[in-house]
Parts: C-alpha cells; sequence; structure tokens
C-alpha cells in the first residue's frame, strides 16, 4: 500500500522558507497601495492554521501520550516577545514601533509553529530542517558567486546582507556534517569547500568567528561520531579557505583587505565599541524596563545614522531593561534544562542545539531582533526532542519516522 504524504511537510517548509525570506510586503513587488500587508504574517498564519487542524487528529508514533515534552521555556519566551512589544507604550518619539512589533509577532509565530510540528515528530522535523539548510545554502552560495562583490568586495545574494548571507553558509555547513553523520550519502561532501568560501567572502567577520566557536566546542564535547565528521568539516573548510586565498583573486583580496589589514593590522571593528557603549549607556539610563522598543535608534542611532545595536543581548537591556534580560535569560536556562534532558543527541538534534548557539553567538556582533529568528527556529526543534530512553531509539532512522505519514528517510 503506497504511503500518505506527512501532512506537516508543506506548512514545515511554508514556515522555513518565511524564515528565509525575511521582511517582504508587497510594495517591494511594485504594489505600494499594498505597503501594509506583510507576506511574513499570511504565511505563518496559513501555515499555523494547518498545522492546528493537523494536531486535532491521532497523534503519530512520536508523540503519543506519556512522552509529553516539557514546554516552560516557550512560556516565558512568549512572555519576553510580549513585554518587548508592550514596551512600544514607553517608547520614545521617533520610534518605529509598527514594523518592530510585527518583527517580534512573526518571530513568535514562527517559533510556536515549528516547536507545535517538531512535537510532533522531532527527529524527522529536524532532518527536514538541515536539508533545507543545505539546499538553501548551495542555492546562495552560487547566487553570490554569479553576482559578483558588493560594497567594500563582500559577497551577498538575493539582496540580503553579508551578515545574514554567512549564516546560511555556516547553518549549511552544520547541516551537511550532521546529515552526513546521520547516514546520508558522503558525496555530500562536496560542497563543504562551497560553503566555505562563499562564508570567507562574506567579509563577515562576527559571523565566521561564532562558527569557529560552534566549531571547536563540537569537536571538544560531542559524541565520537559527530565529532569526527565535526573534525573533517574544520579540516575541509581550513583546506577550501587556504585554496580560496592562494587560488581565488577575490578570496585574496577580501583577505587581505579585511582580515589582515582592517582587522590585524589597523584594528578596525566597523564602530562596535562605540555602538556597544551607546547601547550601554542607555540601559544605565533606563535600568529597570528599559527606554522602549526602539529606543536604542530613537535616541542615539538616528542622529548617528545607527539602526540598532548590532548586539541582541545590548538591544534587549537597552530597550528592555533588567525586565527584558530576565525573561531571555530565564527563557534560555529553561531551554538549556530541556535539550539537556534529551541527551543523549542524535545528529539531527545535536544539529538544531548547535545552530542555535551559533546564530546566538554571531547575534552579538551583528544584526536586529528579526535576524536571530533562526536561533529560535532551531531552539524550537531541539527542544521539542523527548527524554530519556526514547530519545536514543528516535535518533534511528526508522523511528524517526511519523507512523501515520509514513514518509521515507530523506538519506
Amino acid at each position: 500500500m503506497k504511503p500518505r504524504q506527512d501532512p506537516l511537510l508543506g506548512p514545515t517548509l511554508m514556515m522555513l522558507v518565511v524564515a528565509l525570506g525575511g521582511r517582504f510586503t508587497l510594495d517591494r513587488a511594485g504594489l505600494p497601495a499594498l505597503a501594509w500587508l506583510d507576506l511574513r504574517l499570511v504565511g505563518l498564519a496559513l501555515a499555523l492554521a494547518l498545522v492546528f487542524l493537523q494536531l486535532r487528529r491521532p497523534a503519530p508514533e512520536e508523540a503519543q501520550p506519556g512522552r509529553r515534552v516539557a514546554a516552560g521555556w516557550l512560556i516565558v519566551a512568549l512572555m519576553f516577545f510580549g513585554f518587548q512589544i508592550a514596551s512600544s507604550w514607553w517608547a520614545p518619539p521617533g520610534a518605529r514601533v509598527g514594523p518592530l512589533c510585527l518583527d517580534i509577532v512573526a518571530m513568535a509565530t514562527l517559533t510556536i509553529g515549528l516547536y507545535l510540528v517538531a512535537r510532533q515528530a522531532p527527529v524527522l522535523t529536524a532532518r527536514r530542517v538541515l536539508w533545507f539548510f543545505w539546499a538553501v545554502g548551495v542555492l546562495f552560495a552560487m547566487a553570490s558567486l554569479a553576482a559578483g562583490p558588493g560594497v567594500q568586495g563582500r559577497y551577498a545574494a538575493f539582496g540580503g546582507g553579508p551578515n545574514v548571507f554567512v549564516r546560511i553558509q555556516v547553518l549549511a555547513l552544520v547541516a551537511v556534517v550532521a546529515l552526513v553523520a546521520a547516514g546520508a550519502t558522503a558525496r555530500l561532501l562536496w560542497s563543504v569547500p562551497l560553503f566555505v568560501v562563499a562564508a570567507v567572502l562574506s567579509g563577515s567577520r562576527g559571523g565566521l568567528l561564532a562558527g569557529l566557536v560552534v566549531g571547536f566546542a563540537v569537536v571538544l564535547r560531542g559524541g565520537w561520531r559527530t565529532r569526527r565528521f565535526a573534525l573533517a568539516g574544520i579540516l575541509l573548510a581550513g583546506t577550501g579557505t587556504a585554496v580560496a586565498y592562494l587560488a581565488l583573486p577575490p578570496a585574496h583580496a577580501l583577505i587581505t583587505d579585511r582580515f589582515l589589514q582592517q582587522t590585524a593590522g589597523q584594528g578596525y571593528l566597523s564602530d562596535r565599541p562605540q555602538i556597544f557603549g551607546g547601547a550601554i549607556s542607555l540601559f544605565r539610563s533606563h535600568p529597570i524596563a528599559g527606554a522602549g522598543l526602539d529606543g536604542f535608534h530613537a535616541l542615539i542611532g538616528a542622529a548617528a545614522g545607527i539602526e540598532y545595536p548590532h548586539n541582541y543581548l545590548l538591544a534587549v537591556a537597552a530597550e528592555g531593561g533588567m525586565v527584558g534580560l530576565v525573561l531571555l535569560g530565564f527563557s534560555a536556562v529553561l531551554w538549556v534544562i530541556r535539550v539537556r534532558a534529551a541527551r543523549p543527541w542524535g545528529p539531527e538534534i545535536a544539529a538544531m542545539v548547535v545552530g542555535t548557539g551559533y546564530i546566538a553567538l554571531a547575534s552579538l556582533f551583528s544584526g536586529d531582533y528579526y535576524d536571530a529568528r533562526l536561533a529560535w527556529a532551531c531552539a524550537a526543534v531541539a527542544a521539542a526532542a523527548p527524554a530519556g530512553r526514547w530519545a536514543r531509539g528516535a535518533s534511528s532512522p526508522g523511528q524517526a519516522i511519523s507512523a501515520r505519514a509514513g514518509a521515507p528517510t530523506a538519506r
């Protein structure tokens, strides 16, 4: 009998595409009269509706009663998102509260939707996310190489910035390591040099540094199989960087100018110390509840031509004060407790944890609130993994598939 298609596949891909696409209103498509319509919310609302309809049906094998997953981290995270939106009430004049509230609503909806999907089949959902990261990484890398360098000789793709582009490439590298460790064909390793060269050509120092940190963390703390593939990935990355520097003129020019001369020689840090100092000063002036949503831009950034603090924690501190930091920190602590309870992780869930850590680290160097959405997405999938002996058994390909869907394992 031919197995039925997994009904969760459609909404999962829909949410991932929305997360990848970023902000998109119809004025960008040449329809200024519909600039108020944010397609992110349309796509996420439709995906969430499909997920809720599916939840009304009998649960698959991976979500049977007695295998419930604690969701305290998500409740506190939603309280944090709600506080950020509420802080728009005391935001200073000139704050762009409308667009930022939409960003936060979209990020919260994405987190809830992916968590509900992953609760039904955590390993299968994680595997689909990894395949999505890998495919998007290939697409973006090739598109960037075809388009050529942009500002300062840095590479990106499809209108996005280099700091977002490098995150996609590093997540694609994580996906390769996890998929091969989980049993996918080793031929996927051909894409490692492509991702490495593209990441280096982005010129994003913070994104690359965060990638190195999580890479060595996996080598030092991962399981034997994951550690072996992570070490192989790091060696391939180092080799690919060296070959690109010696053989590709654009890579040679970018590495020499941005990394060696500007960073090592001149100590140029893109004004990050001054930006961070402004956010800390704002936190000191409003220590309890912060200056309000987008208060940094209204009070400091607008005059200096700076959009946001380029550091997620400092942005929360400046605009949400201690209340925002406590809510975010409490949610993070509960999430760590939740994912630790699911150990030992299979490669797929481990990759979701690594992806969360990578985007969180990268968000300390660049990006606004919404640029951290992939960290929340990976965190949601990782937190859905059940604890105990069943989690070890669920890491095998056969048990990762929903009993109702009957979908084949992606290899």
